[in-house]
């Protein structure tokens, strides 16, 4: 497994778990952040014994954002990575999930700040757990910035274009409470707890089939802009292989023989 002093990676059995590291900043974003956030990425979709991400940050906080103070010529941790981004210099939007959408499910577990960057990040997850204290928000026009991370695209396709908006333009905080009644984030937990039940989640979706699952989440995505017809369509191109594979053989017998099904990715 890969990482770096910025970023962690570890295995909670198939569940592959990113931990943003840099509790001393609220885990601004950072240049070893990006690269590791991008390798884990990467590494997730390589290993098949991987079926879901979770993706957290350390010491109570999610992500503060890009370091304003190397944004302001002060500097950024970790200059070593810069070949890194001279071969791809595409590799931060691919790490903030703005180019690049993994195959896997990925569980955002959310306590403290996930702010400007933090909240345009959360926006490439597929399932959001947050502590009851987690202050969401996009704060760029504030300081004279753009969300340039895709939140002007995203969002307003993710919740409703008057909430979208009134985030984006007036660049206040939201409390949890308020980001799940907007439907920004699915859970809100105690305190503490995001990272438990993101896992439990995980745990959920790592005892169904495999070949199912990324099939299903490619369809969600693939078919957003389409027109129904479209979509209908595309949806039978994406579902009807599954039928033929060894996991949906398997899902049946388990479920005639009443027992937990053993999914083995063929």
């Amino acid at each position: 497994m890969g990482g770096t002093e910025h970023l962690t990676v570890q295995r909670e059995g198939a569940t592959l778990v990113l931990t943003l590291n840099r509790p001393q900043a609220r885990n601004a974003l950072s240049l070893p952040m990006l690269v590791g956030l991008y390798d884990g990425w990467l590494e997730a979709d390589a290993d098949d014994s991987v079926r879901s991400v979770v993706f957290t940050g350390a010491g109570g906080s999610f992500c503060s954002g890009m370091d304003l103070k190397a944004l302001a010529g002060n500097g950024m941790a970790g200059e070593e990575y810069r070949d890194r981004l001279k071969a791809d210099p595409d590799l931060h939007w691919k790490a903030m999930l703005r180019h690049h959408r993994p195959r896997k499910p990925v569980i955002a577990a959310v306590e403290g700040y996930c702010v400007a960057g933090g909240t345009e990040m959360l926006q490439g997850t597929d399932i959001r757990v947050a502590g009851e204290s987690a202050t969401f928000g996009l704060f760029e026009v504030k300081r004279g910035l753009f969300p340039i991370g895709g939140s002007t695209v995203r969002l307003q396709r993710q919740i409703p274009r008057t909430h979208a908006l009134e985030m984006l333009l007036t660049g206040r905080p939201y409390s949890a409470h308020e980001a799940a009644a907007i439907g920004l984030v699915g859970h809100v937990v105690p305190d503490g707890t995001a990272l438990a039940k993101a896992l439990e989640i995980a745990e959920q979706i790592n005892s169904c089939g495999p070949l199912a699952v990324e099939a299903v989440k490619a369809s969600v995505y693939e078919t957003a802009e389409m027109t129904e017809s479209d979509g209908l369509a595309a949806e039978l191109t994406r579902g009807w292989p599954v039928f033929d594979t060894a996991d949906a053989k398997e899902g049946a017998r388990a479920f005639a023989e009443k027992r937990p099904a053993v999914y083995k990715r063929a």
